[in-house]
């Protein structure tokens, strides 16, 4: 939905990969190794998540005491059904009218 042309990949070892070929900057975070909140603010989190780009976190319940106030959760669940699964958006803070055109 963005238009990143790049083959987007997991950070685990870097924490954040960067995408820039779309509308928007992307920013793709993994914070499954991160063992303090701290590490990720080190890498420039707060210019991450509150610029101008769309900051997707992996883990991000790892980090929850540094999230912003207001964000989108999406969790994706296996189903009993190979290859399916359930994906189920939850809005903290403000609503996003814009979730239902998602759904």
């Amino acid at each position: 939905g963005l238009g990143v042309k790049e083959n987007i990949t997991s950070p685990t070892f870097t924490i954040v990969n960067e995408y820039h070929s779309g509308r928007v900057p992307l920013y793709h975070f993994d914070v499954y190794r991160v063992h303090d909140p701290d590490e990720v603010l080190q890498v420039g989190f707060e210019e991450y998540v509150y610029g101008n780009g769309v900051a997707l976190i992996e883990w991000a319940d790892l980090i929850e005491s540094i999230l912003p106030d207001q964000f989108l959760q999406v969790k994706i669940e296996k189903t009993d059904v190979e290859d399916e699964r359930k994906i189920t958006f939850h809005e903290v803070g403000k609503a996003y009218p814009f979730l239902e055109v998602l759904i």
